[in-house]
């Protein structure tokens, strides 16, 4: 896949309104999954011959290039998987994502053993076709650094600077935060970056980068109340019951920053 980074800064003119930042360009950085054999999962026992778990509506095929699951349930009330359907008993069950929950006298909670794996495999992939599409935005170097090692959507991150500084790395708020992804004083201090040393960009990023990988964890990986915490803090989403906060800075930077994000992954599609 050939990447064009004039893409990327034609996207990062339409986010900052081709501000002169968006004329630097940055050198750019430069499998297979083998077959698990079926699985049996134990269950509570059911009585009756072996039947096939017939997939439903939702559980089907969606798009191109998923992984396929076949599924049967033995006599003992075993769950099998596979991944492919040459033994008859296994008819398809469903493809992504790697856990479904289904009904046969009583509820079944399964993870495909081959899941997990295959998931990692996407994801690095999908990090390196962003790195490579987005190398020509300003910083990107430090942010995919960051993004790798925090292991946050490095789109994600520049979503967050475009929304929070527009890439200036002196930009300083009213309220203090100061750099390319705002970090206050004392969040950078959490994460032992001194308040003269957020003006860095390499340790501006690295700090906000970190703030933002710990507050996707704080919130089960909910982009958009990470997001709210990353402006109004974390506390503010916890007061209002794992919310948006009220609060209209808040509910109008949390679209931006999304808006942003689907700007720059469609980059990469």
């Amino acid at each position: 896949m050939h990447q064009n980074p004039l893409a990327a800064l034609a996207v990062c003119a339409a986010l900052l309104g081709a501000g002169p930042l968006c004329a630097e360009t940055a050198s750019a950085e430069s499998s297979r999954v083998e077959t698990a054999p079926a699985t049996a999962i134990t269950t509570a026992p059911e009585t009756g011959a072996a039947r096939p778990v017939e997939a439903p509506p939702a559980a089907r095929p969606t798009r191109s290039g998923a992984s396929q699951v076949y599924a049967y349930v033995d006599e003992a009330g075993q769950v099998h998987f596979a991944k492919d359907g040459s033994d008859p008993r296994f008819q398809l069950f469903l493809r992504d994502p790697g856990e479904y929950k289904f009904k046969g006298g009583r509820d079944y909670r399964v993870r495909l053993p081959w899941a997990e794996e295959q998931a990692k495999l996407r994801a690095a992939e999908e990090q390196a076709r962003m790195d490579a599409a987005l190398a020509a935005l300003p910083f990107h170097r430090h942010v995919s650094e960051a993004a790798r090692q925090f292991e946050v959507d490095i789109a994600l991150v520049h979503a967050v600077i475009a929304a929070e500084s527009a890439y200036n790395p002196t930009a300083v708020s009213e309220k203090g935060a100061v750099g390319l992804m705002q970090v206050m004083p004392a969040t950078g201090a959490r994460y032992g970056v001194r308040e003269k040393d957020l003006r860095d960009p390499a340790r501006n990023i690295r700090a906000g980068t970190k703030y933002l990988a710990d507050l996707l964890a704080m919130f089960g990986g909910d982009v958009e109340l990470a997001l709210a915490g990353y402006n109004a803090g974390e506390q503010a989403v916890e007061r209002y019951g794992r919310a948006i906060p009220p609060y209209a800075e808040t509910r109008a930077y949390v679209p931006r920053v999304l808006h942003n994000w689907r700007k720059l992954r469609s980059i990469a599609m």
